[in-house]
C-alpha cells in the first residue's frame, strides 16, 4: 500500500478499494500517513468525492482505527449529532434531558470547525472542566448521571481525530464524504443503539442549500443504518443563529437559562432540542408526542439541570453549577452594543459571517495551535424578521480589547441586513428516516 497511489486514484476520480481505505485510515491513526498526505487526501476527496461503497469503507475504516465500545447499562444508549451551525449548543441541553428520561448518552463531540463553534470548547469554558477523559472514566460518569459529553479518546476513532484537525485548516470541511465519515466513525465507535442527526441548512451552516443538506442527511442515514445503528435526521434551519448568543461561555450561559426552566431565553434552541430528543426516543419505540412531553417536563422541572450539574462536577467542574453558574463562567474585558444604523426589519443574517466574527474575537481557531478565549462572543443577537428602531442594539459584543470590539462591530453591520420583512423558514424543514 502507498499513500501517494491512493491519493492519485481519488485525484483521477477513481475510488480506492476497501483494503486501501482501511490501510489509509490506519496510517492516519499510526502516523504512517504524513500531514501533507492527509491534507492532499482530504482535498482530493473534497474535490472529486467517493462512491457510496467508498464512503462506507472510509467510515468503517475510521471507526475501526480504534476501540469500538460496548455497554451493559439498563437503558438505551442513544446520541445526537449536529453538522454544525452558529449559536447551536443543543447538546448541552439535550444530553442531560435524555439522561433525565432514563437514556444513557455517551456523546463524543468535537471542537470548533471553520466558522462553527465546538461543543468541547463550550464545555471547557466552565471553570475546571476537562473533556479529556479515559474510557474507564467515561463509563463511571455515565453510570452516575446518564450523560457524558467528551472528546474522542486516543482509542476512539483516532484516524478521525487527526483528519478532523487537518480539515479545519485546509479548506476541506464542506465534503459530504468527509463529514459523513467523521461524524459516523465516532458515533458508531461509541456503541450506540440509536442516533438522530441535526443537519443544518442556511447562511450559518456548511450546507447553504436544502438540496445539499438533504444529500448529506441521506448519506448519513444510509451509512449509519447500513452499519446497524437505527438513525434518522432532521433538516433544520440555520438562516439565523439557533440561540441569541455566539461564543463559548455565552452559549453555556444561554443553556443554563433554558435548563433553569426559562424557555423564552432561547425558544428556538429549546424547541429544537425537544424535537431532536423526541425523534431519538421514537427510534427506540416511544410515541413521538409522548416523548416530547417527557422531554419538556425533564427540562422545566429542573431534572435535566441536575444531571448536567452532576456531569460537570464529575468532569472536574464546580459542584454548585446549578445554583451559582454565573460565577463559573469567564467574562470579557470589553462589553458593548452594536447599534442599528437605521429602522426596519431584520431581513437577512449572514450566520457564517457572524461565526467568523467570533473566531476573529478569539473564540475560535484559525490554525490548530490557536488558544481560544472562552469569554468572547456575541449576545442578545436580534432575530430574523424582528422590527427594530434606529440605534436599537443589534447585539452585544464581548471582546478582549476595544480594538477587537470595533473591528467586530464593523463586520456585524455587514452581516446583518435591515430592510423589508423576510419570509421565515420553519425551524424543521424536513425529516429523513
Amino acid at each position: 500500500m502507498d499513500a501517494r497511489a491512493i491519493i492519485a486514484k481519488i485525484r483521477r476520480k477513481d475510488t480506492p478499494g476497501d483494503a486501501e481505505l482501511t490501510w489509509f485510515t490506519n496510517g492516519l491513526a499510526t502516523g504512517l500517513v504524513s500531514d501533507a498526505q492527509a491534507g492532499a487526501f482530504a482535498m482530493a476527496v473534497c474535490l472529486n468525492g467517493l462512491s457510496d461503497a467508498g464512503r462506507i469503507a472510509l467510515t468503517k475504516g475510521m471507526r475501526d482505527s480504534g476501540k469500538v465500545m460496548k455497554w451493559d447499562f439498563d437503558g438505551p444508549v442513544l446520541d445526537k449529532h449536529s453538522t454544525g451551525g452558529v449559536g447551536d449548543p443543543v447538546s448541552l441541553i439535550l444530553a442531560p434531558a435524555l439522561a433525565a428520561c432514563g437514556v444513557f448518552v455517551p456523546m463524543i463531540s468535537g471542537r470548533g470547525l471553520g466558522h462553527t463553534g465546538g461543543t468541547l470548547d463550550k464545555l471547557e469554558a466552565i471553570l475546571g472542566v476537562s473533556t479529556d477523559v479515559s474510557a474507564v472514566k467515561l463509563k463511571q460518569i455515565l453510570r452516575k448521571t446518564g450523560c457524558a459529553i467528551v472528546g474522542a479518546t486516543g482509542t476512539i476513532a483516532p484516524a478521525d481525530k487527526r483528519l478532523y484537525a487537518i480539515r479545519d485548516v485546509t479548506g476541506t470541511v464542506e465534503s459530504v464524504d468527509l463529514i459523513t465519515a467523521s461524524i459516523l466513525s465516532k458515533k458508531l465507535a461509541a456503541g450506540l443503539q440509536g442516533l438522530v442527526l441535526d443537519v443544518k441548512v442556511g447562511s450559518g451552516a456548511f450546507m447553504k442549500s436544502e438540496a445539499e443538506a438533504v444529500a448529506l442527511a441521506r448519506a448519513l442515514v444510509d451509512v449509519a443504518n447500513g452499519a446497524g445503528c437505527p438513525t434518522a435526521a432532521l433538516i433544520t434551519d440555520m438562516d439565523e443563529p439557533l440561540a441569541p448568543a455566539l461564543g463559548n461561555a455565552v452559549e453555556v450561559g444561554v443553556c443554563m437559562e433554558v435548563l433553569s426552566g426559562n424557555r423564552l431565553a432561547a425558544p428556538r434552541l429549546h424547541d429544537l432540542t425537544v424535537a431532536l430528543g423526541a425523534r431519538l426516543l421514537a427510534l427506540h419505540g416511544e410515541a413521538e408526542s409522548a416523548a416530547e412531553k417527557k422531554l419538556k417536563d425533564a427540562i422545566s422541572s429542573g431534572r435535566a439541570m441536575t444531571h448536567f450539574s452532576e456531569m460537570i462536577a464529575l468532569m472536574g467542574g464546580p459542584p454548585d453549577m446549578a445554583d451559582d453558574w454565573r460565577t463559573h463562567l469567564p467574562k470579557a474585558r470589553v462589553i458593548g452594543d452594536v447599534a442599528a444604523p437605521e429602522a426596519g426589519y431584520i431581513s437577512a443574517i449572514d450566520g457564517e459571517a457572524l461565526g467568523l466574527v467570533v473566531v476573529g474575537l478569539g473564540g475560535g481557531r484559525r490554525v490548530e495551535s490557536d488558544r481560544i478565549n472562552p469569554a468572547v462572543g456575541l449576545t442578545d443577537v436580534v432575530s430574523l424578521g424582528a422590527k427594530i428602531a434606529q440605534n436599537q442594539p443589534l447585539c452585544t459584543i464581548h471582546a478582549a480589547s476595544d480594538e477587537a470590539a470595533e473591528e467586530a462591530a464593523q463586520a456585524i453591520l455587514q452581516a446583518i441586513t435591515i430592510g423589508k420583512k423576510p419570509d421565515i423558514q420553519p425551524l424543521i424543514r424536513e425529516r429523513i428516516s
